[in-house]
């Protein structure tokens, strides 16, 4: 029995992907062996999502959290079929804009 190879479909918006992303077949196609090879030979960046997120130059720090919330993070991240690390920067960007609207 041959395995079907998900792809990654045509999205409306960024709404529609997260939520593609988030869901059992995005979480599958993550999961497949290969999802990155697909992932390249369909568009060069990965997804709109993915791209706009490479695109910005990032910079490493060390920052200590308590062992609970990255417990937390790293079982959150897994459900969805991202890296802790991709949710803690998606988390952080939302609270950064929710507190620039705020003002």
């Amino acid at each position: 029995m041959s395995k079907r190879i998900l792809e990654v479909p045509k999205f409306r918006n960024e709404s529609d992907e997260a939520d593609w992303w988030a869901s059992p077949e995005g979480r599958a196609f993550v999961r497949q062996g290969s999802a990155e090879a697909v992932l390249r030979k369909s568009t060069p960046a990965g997804s709109s999502l993915v791209a706009k997120l490479n695109k910005k130059a990032s910079v490493q720090i060390a920052l200590r959290l308590p062992e609970a919330d990255l417990a937390r993070a790293r079982e959150l991240a897994g459900r969805k079929g991202i890296g802790y690390q991709t949710l803690l920067k998606m988390l952080v960007r939302e609270g950064l804009q929710r507190e620039a609207r705020r003002r």
